[in-house]
């Protein structure tokens, strides 16, 4: 089952959440490359970040509404 997402005025599904340690060479020194290559392979178009996960996330461009 898809989170929803809210965020900055943007509504997102939550595909996946990866630890952040995931994706760091050493303490602080975020790889990059690796994080936009796992982006893509995941088929997230945005990533958000918590404090102690990213969120790999698909945007949601319109909104329908339905009576």
């Amino acid at each position: 089952m898809r989170r929803l997402y809210l965020h900055g005025g943007k509504a997102y599904w939550v595909l996946k959440t990866t630890p952040i340690i995931k994706f760091q060479i050493s303490d602080n020194l975020l790889n990059k490359d690796y994080l936009k290559a796992y982006r893509d392979w995941i088929g997230a178009d945005h990533v958000l970040r918590d404090n102690s996960h990213y969120l790999f996330c698909e945007t949601i461009e319109d909104v329908e509404e339905y009576e």
